[in-house]
Formats: C-alpha cells, structure tokens, sequence
C-alpha cells in the first residue's frame, strides 16, 4: 500500500495519479479510458475498460454421477453463476433428473430454463437489488427459533418424529441464498452496492448466518432426542427446560439485531451475560441427573443439545459485539439495573 497527494486542476477537478507499475502490467497508456466505482463503504475503485464487457458467470457439468451433480450444483449457485449447463451424450436418467430439480426447488431464484436431448440448462434469475441479506437473516434467526422453540416443547410431548418438519428447507434456501450474495459481493464490488450493504457487514451476516445454521442442526438433535423418550421428564425438570430453551433463543434473537445494527453493544453484552446463566443452569441439570438406563441417556443427549444450542447463540452474540466495536462502541459492564433481569 501507498499513499498518493490529492492535487486540483484549474477548473476545480481532483485528481491522484495512477502507479506506475500497476498501469503498466494492466496496459494502461496515456488516453486510454478507466471506470470509476463509488462504493458506498468508502472504497473507489479502478477498473480497466468500460466494465460492460465482462460475460456473466457460467459453469458447465459433464459429470454422471447425481451426487456430483447435485453438490456442483450448489457450488454453482453459491459461487454467483447466472447459468449452469448439464451436458451428457444421452438424456439425463431420473435420479440425475432429481438431483436437478432438488437443487433447483431449494434454492430461491433457481429453476431448469431448457432441456434437449443432450443438454439441460438451469439459471438463477436472482436480482441483486431486490435481495436483502438483513431480512433474510432476520427471517432465518426467527425460522431456527421456531424450530428450537417446537423441539424443547416437543419434551412435553414426545413425538413420533422430529418436529423439524419442512421448515429445516426453508433454512437451507435462506441460507443459501445469503451465502450466494456474499460471494458474489467479495467478487465483484458493484454487487456490494447493489445489495445496500458494506464487505464488512456482509461478512458478519455471513458468519452469523452459519452459526444460526449450526443452531438449527442442534435444535433437531432436540426433537431427535425428544422423540426417543418413553415418557416427559418430571413437571420441575421440564420448566427449566423451557426456561433455559427461551433463555438461549432471547440470546440469538439479541445476537442477530446487534450484528444487523439494529441494537448496541450493551445488548450484545448483557446477552453473553445471559448465555452464561444458560450455561450453568445446564450444568446443574446434568449434575442433578441421576436416571439410569436408555431414558438417562436421552436426557443427557437432550442436554448436550441444550449445551449446543447456547454455544451457537454465544457464538452469534459474539458477532453482534465484534461489529460493536467495529462501529466503535464502548463495551461496558452490565448497568446495575439490570443484574438481576
């Protein structure tokens, strides 16, 4: 890195040369014509020719084997390809066929555009300024709380089944989609703009979007363990299940609005405050377990899930503190008033 002098033409026009030896291994010469980016984190950029002749991302898959096509398939889509081709030298089979559809049914903006004999082309008609990763953050964080909230509640009830249901899909095609429009802002900063948003901020949303993703995967181990009991847990042991449950779920709710920017440090704080009380009232609850056989085991695998729950939380309220003191804020103990919330 280096620093150049600002200087003023005549007709008031601010000007900064170009360095020498970046011009030249571009092939830059005098009168040629560069793009200017404004990016509204601050940042303009350079960019050699008119930056209208750049081809749209595009990949290609030969493979015959569904498994590999479905997997290049994500990796297409979150990787920012506008288009995918699947060429074979014979009509695809139907479990390539449904490799296909299944990417293309759980991903948002993504659908098969043309079949042939030979050829099957899907695109991804995704409009970067109609996409909000904040929103779709916030709807992700109330979708894994949902879960999480039906999966300590199915503890009263013990289902035959995970009570997961199709909402574990609707996960995966918000956090695909977040995952897609971040890769595409750290290729390309124009993408940023589009999006309303900072390289910053979008990695933040990022990081929390997998750590809510992991809060999912151990709310289900929730259900999972729930629907593995012959019978509820005691009256006493099921309120502090929902006690901590709610407790956790207040804590990612808290998390995401300060990573959004929509509260302060002081919620970010106080949070990590809440997930330690969290953390050892479920270490009391282990230590108070003393049922033997395979029903104490499902509520030790309950609570190992409960434990996980509130790491993931922490983990979220972690990035709310981090863009905290990105933004400059001061961190400070919890007011006194609120101690005993």
């Amino acid at each position: 890195m280096e620093s150049r002098k600002i200087q003023r033409v005549g007709n008031g026009t601010y000007t900064v040369s170009l360095p020498k030896d970046w011009a030249e291994s571009q092939g830059i010469a005098s009168g040629d014509i560069v793009t200017l980016h404004d990016h509204i984190d601050g940042v303009l950029a350079v960019q050699t020719g008119n930056g209208d002749d750049e081809d749209p991302p595009f990949a290609r898959i030969e493979s015959a084997d569904p498994e590999v096509i479905e997997r290049a398939l994500r990796a297409a889509y979150a990787a920012g390809a506008r288009e995918v081709t699947l060429e074979r030298d014979e009509p695809l089979t139907p479990d390539q066929r449904r490799a296909v559809e299944r990417v293309a049914r759980n991903r948002i903006g993504m659908s098969v555009a043309a079949k042939s004999e030979t050829v099957t082309t899907v695109q991804i008609m995704l409009d970067s300024t109609e996409v909000s990763v904040s929103q779709s953050l916030r709807q992700l964080a109330f979708t894994v709380r949902s879960i999480h909230r039906d999966a300590v509640e199915a503890l009263a009830t013990p289902p035959d089944s995970s009570p997961t249901g199709s909402r574990d899909t609707q996960v995966d095609r918000l956090a695909s989609m977040i995952d897609r429009s971040v890769s595409r802002g750290m290729a390309d900063l124009g993408e940023v703009d589009a999006l309303g948003t900072t390289r910053p901020e979008l990695f933040e949303s990022w990081t929390a979007m997998r750590e809510l993703c992991r809060f999912r995967d151990a709310a289900a181990e929730i259900g999972d363990a729930a629907a593995a009991l012959d019978a509820p847990p005691s009256d006493g042991r099921l309120e502090t299940y929902r006690d901590i449950g709610a407790g956790v779920r207040a804590v990612v709710s808290d998390g995401v609005s300060v990573t959004l920017g929509d509260e302060g440090a002081d919620v970010a704080r106080a949070a990590i405050g809440d997930l330690s009380r969290a953390h050892h009232e479920i270490d009391a609850l282990d230590r108070a377990l003393d049922v033997g056989g395979e029903r104490g085991a499902a509520l030790r695998r309950v609570l190992r899930a409960l434990r996980r729950t509130a790491d993931c939380g922490g983990g979220v309220a972690q990035i709310g503190l981090r863009r905290a003191i990105r933004c400059q804020e001061t961190i400070r103990d919890r007011r006194p008033e609120r101690m005993n919330e």
